[in-house]
Parts: C-alpha cells; sequence; structure tokens
C-alpha cells in the first residue's frame, strides 16, 4: 500500500502538472502516454504469440496526434487530419514482407493497439479544446469524476460489497461499489458546477453518469483483455498499480463518450 500510495501520489502530481503548465506541456504528456500505452498494448499480446508490427503502431499514434495537435493548437485546416490514412494502409503492406504466420492477426492486432490504447488519449486531449483556446477544466473536472468514481467504488465496494457486478471478468466488483462510485462521482460533479460554469449542473451530471458507466465498463474490457492473456497486470510501468492500461482502463471508453457528448451539447 505504501508503494501503491507513493506512485499514486507522483503519477497524479505529474498528471496536473501537465494540464496546468499550459497546452504544449499537455500536448507532449498525452502523446507519450500514448506512445506508451500502444507499446504495452503490443507487449501484452506478443505473450500470446502475435506480432504486431510496433514500429508502425508508434507511426500510427504520431500520425493521429500530431496533426490533431497541429488542428487545435496552429489551427491547421481539418484535412491534416487525412495524414493518417496512408498509414493504416502502410501496416498491411508491411505485412507482406514480413513472412510471418496468422500475419492478418498482426495488422488487426497493430491497428486495434492503436485503437484500444491511444485513440481515447486523443478525444481526452480534445476535451482541452472544447472551446476553441485550451482551457485546462474539463480534463481535470474529467479525472477529478473519474477518481472519484474509483475511490468511491473501492470503499462501498470493500465494506458494503456482496452482489458481483460481472464475476467472469471481474471477481472483486460488485453493484454495491458500482453505486458508491457513481454518488461520489456525482457529488463531484455538483461541486465542480460552482466552480467550472463551462456545463450547466444538468450536463456536468450526465457527463458524471457517462464516465462511471462507461469507465466501469472499460475497467471490464481491460480485465477480459487480461484474462484472455492469462496475465494479472497490463504492464509493470506504476510499481503497485500495474502498467498504464491498468491505471487508465476506466478513460479507455469514458473520453471518447464523454467527448461525443459534449460535441452534441456544444451544438444543439
Amino acid at each position: 500500500m505504501k508503494t501503491r500510495a507513493i506512485t499514486a501520489f507522483f503519477f497524479v502530481a505529474v498528471m496536473l502538472a501537465s494540464l496546468l503548465l499550459g497546452a504544449y506541456a499537455f500536448t507532449i504528456f498525452f502523446l507519450l502516454l500514448s506512445l506508451f500505452s500502444t507499446e504495452e498494448f503490443y507487449k501484452l499480446v506478443r505473450a500470446d504469440g502475435l506480432k504486431p508490427q510496433s514500429l508502425w503502431g508508434w507511426i500510427l499514434v504520431v500520425s493521429i496526434y500530431v496533426p490533431l495537435s497541429l488542428y487545435f493548437l496552429h489551427d491547421a485546416p481539418s484535412e491534416v487530419l487525412l495524414i493518417c490514412v496512408p498509414f493504416f494502409v502502410l501496416i498491411i503492406i508491411a505485412e507482406l514482407y514480413r513472412d510471418l504466420k496468422n500475419p492478418f492477426h498482426n495488422i488487426a492486432y497493430t491497428i486495434f493497439g492503436v485503437i484500444f490504447a491511444a485513440l481515447p488519449f486523443c478525444f481526452f486531449y480534445a476535451l482541452g479544446f472544447m472551446d476553441g483556446d485550451y482551457s485546462w477544466h474539463l480534463p481535470l473536472a474529467f479525472l477529478i469524476m473519474l477518481w472519484a468514481s474509483d475511490t468511491g467504488a473501492y470503499l462501498f465496494g470493500i465494506t458494503l460489497g456482496k452482489n458481483r457486478l460481472f464475476e467472469r471478468h471481474s471477481p472483486k466488483k460488485s453493484w454495491e461499489g458500482f453505486a458508491g462510485g457513481l454518488l461520489c462521482s456525482l457529488l463531484s460533479a455538483f461541486v465542480l458546477s460552482i466552480y467550472f460554469t463551462e456545463l450547466l449542473l444538468f450536463h456536468w451530471l450526465i457527463v458524471s453518469v457517462i464516465i462511471v458507466s462507461s469507465g466501469t465498463l472499460g475497467d471490464l474490457s481491460e480485465s477480459m483483455l487480461k484474462r484472455s492473456l492469462s496475465t494479472k497486470d497490463s504492464g509493470s510501468f506504476l510499481p503497485g498499480h500495474g502498467g498504464l492500461l491498468d491505471r487508465f482502463d476506466g478513460l479507455l471508453l469514458a473520453a471518447p463518450l464523454v467527448f461525443v457528448y459534449l460535441t452534441f451539447v456544444k451544438i444543439f
């Protein structure tokens, strides 16, 4: 627990610094996080005998993330986002020259690794630019609601948990923990609505529900991945916590859905 607490403290401090130090620090930190998380995914599936194309996977991540940052930071035309398309094609072409078994499995896991482990961070990154210029309010609020959910789920689950939520994929999760996580996240959303006025209270509460529901499903999905590969942790990058995917599993499904919801709120 001591190691876990120390790791959590320093990692949270680094994350908060990346948000508060401005758009460029935010950009660099989450680009690195995307790359490291993708490589962690590739290491997981390599243990199962698959051979994803790590180099081309990293290049694909960069070809998505860098144009996105140029679009937000320097008002680059939206067409710049299409730069990634040739790299999807090149991954298929590159497999022709590898002469390995299960080539389409390798292609599928190379591309899915980017979709699963990197693309969610792109959506999270985009939350910082919802109003045009960079603001740390929405990304920080997202993390606070997610952390409140995790904390509430743990405390309520430990003390009251009896009814299993999804025992096949996560034996320890309970409906009581889910309810506790939702309650804590909704309370944090209420407090956030007082200080961050970008959204009405109603929308903060909806975002909280999206984060808790999809965050729980993201956690279960990552557990399903690890169980299918017979491993306990996705990696060892964070002592006491496992890997990056273990730490950010709640963000993987939640960030894209929150971004889509807020985009439609902005439109209508």
